[in-house]
């Protein structure tokens, strides 16, 4: 495919994704004159109109959505290869495009990628925090390698790998820790007890508030918060306690879980891909990493 013809793609994907020239050409750093006569040259070059220009809004036509989605594929699938090709199996460099719901960032994601920099420091990485749904859009749109979230339902050429089961306990410092010997904590003893919980846009609050509903019982939450950083600083500056997964006290010796009864449910978190994608060395050593950190925390297995 010439170089021309790429550029043509990716021209008229920037006016279907816009729907308008002005805007499309701005993004693109070209002239709205320019674009518009290299859509029309394209145009003629498949010998049907792509994009109908009658309305307020710039649309492709029927032909021209079928084109845009074989040429979003063969974008992409191009993108794939020189990643292929640029990729290092000596591991000498690299980069992986890692995205994660919030949660992993307190416990799993630091330690993992600390043992990949130490034994891969040329290997350059992406990680961002998505939601779930968004985390399952990047992988299918190829914007991400791996993905770390939970178990399904997934969509369709997505594939999950279980990685471990996450327990959520209430977590409390030692000094506020309440006294039940060697017994989880009766649910209902949360009547008692003030919380700093994160903020309802986190999937981890929804688990929580339905376990509060089940067993009808209402914590007097004190503190919401939108950053798992924060609640831990405040859990450790106060008497709150807060609910999140056992692991993140691992690595705060400062906090210390609290199981309850009757447990809350816990969650399968998984490794997701793209199925049949590309899976470059970084990604191959970052998994590997990932399997062995389980592994040596004895995480429970999924």
């Amino acid at each position: 495919m010439a170089a021309l013809e790429l550029r043509h793609l990716r021209y008229l994907l920037a006016v279907a994704e816009h729907g308008n020239f002005t805007r499309a050409a701005e993004e693109l750093h070209i002239s709205q004159p320019t674009l518009s006569q290299q859509i029309k040259q394209l145009e003629r070059t498949v010998g049907v109109q792509l994009l109908d220009r009658t309305g307020r809004t710039v649309r492709p036509t029927d032909a021209g959505q079928v084109y845009v989605e074989h040429a979003r594929r063969a974008l992409r699938d191009l993108a794939a290869a020189e990643r292929a090709v640029h990729d290092v199996q000596d591991l000498s460099r690299g980069h992986l495009r890692l995205a994660v719901t919030p949660t992993f960032t307190a416990y799993l994601v630091g330690p993992v990628v600390a043992e990949l920099h130490a034994r891969h420091p040329g290997i350059t990485l992406t990680v961002t925090e998505e939601t779930q749904d968004r985390i399952e859009a990047g992988l299918a749109g190829d914007e991400i390698d791996l993905g770390i979230a939970f178990a399904g339902p997934h969509p369709p050429g997505i594939t999950a790998t279980p990685l471990f089961t996450e327990t959520l306990s209430l977590v409390t410092t030692a000094q506020h820790a309440p006294t039940t010997g060697d017994r989880p904590m009766p649910v209902q003893d949360l009547e008692r007890q003030q919380l700093a919980l994160l903020s309802a846009d986190f999937a981890t609050r929804g688990h929580i508030d339905a376990y509060f509903t089940r067993h009808r019982v209402q914590p007097r939450i004190a503190v919401e918060a939108n950053s798992i950083q924060a609640l831990t600083e405040i859990v450790r500056r106060t008497p709150l306690a807060t609910v999140l997964p056992d692991a993140i006290t691992h690595d705060h010796p400062h906090l210390t879980p609290v199981p309850l009864d009757p447990p809350l449910p816990t969650r399968t978190v998984t490794l997701l891909t793209r199925e049949g994608a590309y899976r470059s060395a970084a990604t191959r050593a970052f998994t590997r990493l990932v399997h062995g950190h389980v592994a040596n925390r004895a995480y429970t297995p999924a």
